[in-house]
């Protein structure tokens, strides 16, 4: 694809698992650090196109796959769901990072992307120097909150979550609907914001039974397995466990995040680092929607 000039396609065997990623065509260039983007539900590394080459010049860049989504595998859903949550993907990513060389790096996760670099902030809090969120707010919190407004705004949330095969096969009788819908909805504006080619490579993907059934999995770790998780992290008879390092927000103003969550206060409970932030003049997609914003806003805070 022409907009990933400067990057090349690559396939890694980590934690069990094969990721595909794309990575700087020059390999670890000395004196530029370490930038792992990671995407987030219905999408793949493909959202953050714009915002990759607006950044190349000044790191060295890594846009993977999650495992479940794109080109990475798919694996079929075990019990608890435990092969989707977010510990293992969070260990996916880290290993693939010390696979390229990078022990420590910067982390930006969009959507169930920002989970993933939540849980590995927490668990390898030696590996990422700084992190950004974007459109989310802590998922326990987020789900403890759950009111009629939210059900409504997020009901795929609790649609997804439920046991297979009812989800997964509503959603293949009307696949590509359901995508448009999605990349479309959450305040963002319709189709607008994304490239034929964008979307002919999310419809490639979305298109296949063993991704709708992995992203179900995605959510029903978030509703179990990684809510055990966060529960366990919080809990001060073992000593809370919070973000150490400096965290920056980003939400969409015509989303859901904004309209019934305070976002900064919500992550700033969970870290001990500083905890800054801004709502955005988007939906929920924020880095297709404002890719040079988004660019220029993850510069400022990882410089």
């Amino acid at each position: 694809m022409e907009w990933f000039t400067g990057f090349e396609e690559r396939r890694f065997a980590v934690n069990g698992t094969e990721i595909f990623a794309r990575v700087p065509s020059n390999g670890v260039a000395a004196g530029k650090p370490a930038l792992l983007l990671l995407h987030g539900f219905p999408q793949s590394h493909v959202m953050w196109r714009r915002v990759a080459l607006a950044l190349q010049n000044d790191y060295q860049v890594v846009m993977p796959d999650l495992r479940g989504y794109g080109d990475s595998a798919k694996p079929v859903g075990q019990a608890e769901h435990a092969n989707y949550s977010k510990r293992t993907m969070a260990q996916d990513m880290l290993e693939l990072m010390h696979t390229l060389g990078h022990k420590r790096f910067y982390l930006c996760g969009h959507d169930r992307g920002g989970r993933v670099a939540a849980r590995l902030a927490l668990d390898y809090p030696q590996c990422v120097r700084k992190l950004c969120v974007i459109d989310i707010a802590p998922t326990l919190d987020m789900y403890d909150a759950t009111n009629m407004a939210f059900a409504r705004a997020y009901y795929h949330w609790f649609h997804l979550i439920q046991p297979t095969p009812l989800p997964e096969t509503m959603i293949n009788a009307a696949w590509k609907h359901y995508l448009h819908a999605k990349l479309g909805g959450w305040g963002s504006g319709g189709m607008a914001a994304y490239e034929p080619q964008a979307v002919a490579e999310y419809e490639r993907h979305f298109a296949k039974p063993e991704t709708i059934h992995a992203m179900c999995e995605d959510y029903r770790a978030s509703a179990g397995i990684d809510l055990a998780h966060d529960r366990a992290s919080r809990e001060p008879a073992v000593g809370a466990q919070k973000i150490a390092c400096d965290l920056l927000v980003l939400w969409g103003e015509r989303g859901v995040v904004h309209k019934m969550f305070k976002p900064i206060d919500l992550w700033q409970a969970q870290c001990t680092g500083a905890v800054s932030g801004q709502a955005m003049p988007a939906g929920h997609f924020i880095p297709e929607e404002l890719p040079a914003a988004s660019a220029a806003a993850l510069n400022a805070f990882f410089q």
